[in-house]
């Protein structure tokens, strides 16, 4: 499925989107649930939820835990990136949520959601947002593996 145009501003205009309900960067855990109330839109048919949390591993080795950091852009940048998809997409409402600071296994670190019409759009708009979030936002990953060694991730 291809990106349908939308009638709303484009991403070049002075407003925020208002499709676009939830944009933070946190150091406090994140709410699967919290992101779901911003999205509730009765006239939504499908919503996508996206949760990327930390792994135990990563390029074969153990990981122990990790910490975020982000350039004081960054937000401001996230919600730039959601205005962009939301204009690009058919969809009627977005989020986007970051933790910083350090995480443990399994802690969510980042969760996008999108709601449309129909799933099609959903789904495609959100997967855009995740892959523009993780290519343009500026946070960087620091792991710290289970023989002692560690390594940054995304920095430049």
């Amino acid at each position: 499925m291809t990106a349908s145009p939308s009638s709303a501003p484009s991403s070049g205009s002075s407003a925020p989107d208002p499709r676009v309900r939830l944009v933070a960067l946190r150091e406090t855990p994140l709410s699967v649930d919290e992101v779901l109330a911003a999205l509730d839109d009765d006239a939504s048919g499908g919503l996508t939820l996206f949760v990327g949390r930390v792994r135990d591993h990563d390029g074969g080795r153990g990981v122990t835990g990790l910490d975020y950091s982000a350039h004081p852009t960054a937000e401001a940048t996230l919600r730039a990136v959601c205005d962009e998809v939301a204009g690009e997409y058919d969809v009627l409402a977005l989020a986007a949520v970051h933790r910083t600071g350090p995480l443990a296994i399994g802690d969510a670190a980042v969760i996008v959601a999108v709601a449309a019409a129909h799933r099609g759009e959903a789904f495609v708009a959100s997967r855009a947002l995740i892959d523009r979030l993780k290519d343009r936002v500026p946070i960087w990953k620091h792991q710290v593996f289970a023989d002692g060694d560690e390594e940054w991730v995304g920095a430049p």
